[in-house]
């Protein structure tokens, strides 16, 4: 499977299951989670963005984004308004699309920085990276909501 295949796969798979949650579930907090849904969704909004998109002409994500979601931010800590799900969504696809006008020589070419936790050279490798931590963070939700409809 190439690695937009897989990529498209999950993100398409993310995309349809956040399409059918409740606004109201996303900003639900639980001692059984360290954060929300909706942090969960633009956390791996921003890591995409900034490990694939690394010019500042290409990054296009709101710079609140930064602010909200880095991974030393809690969804608890939040002073400002946060992005609707619909807002998430729309970046979602609208990065996707931009992930997919990246040509063959893109995904071929080096990594100029280092990867934690995996053998990650050329642009390719990390977005199966990036797959399989957005196909985690599907599974991730999905028990998320299964823990709320249970309580």
């Amino acid at each position: 499977m190439s690695v937009l295949k897989q990529f498209n796969l999950t993100r398409t798979s993310l995309l349809t299951f956040l399409g059918e949650l409740d606004e109201a579930i996303v900003d639900r907090e639980s001692k059984y989670f360290d954060n929300t849904i909706r942090w969960y969704i633009g956390n791996s909004l921003l890591m995409n963005e900034k490990l694939l998109f690394v010019s500042k002409n290409s990054f296009k994500l709101p710079d609140q984004y930064r602010e909200l979601f880095s991974t030393d931010i809690k969804a608890s800590d939040w002073t400002k308004e946060v992005p609707s799900l619909e807002e998430l969504l729309g970046h979602l696809e609208d990065q996707q699309n931009r992930i997919n006008n990246f040509d063959e020589l893109f995904w071929k070419s080096e990594v100029k920085f280092k990867v934690p936790h995996g053998h990650v050279e050329t642009h390719g490798d990390l977005l199966i990276m990036l797959s399989h931590r957005e196909a985690e963070l599907l599974g991730k939700i999905k028990t998320m909501k299964q823990v709320y409809d249970a309580e």
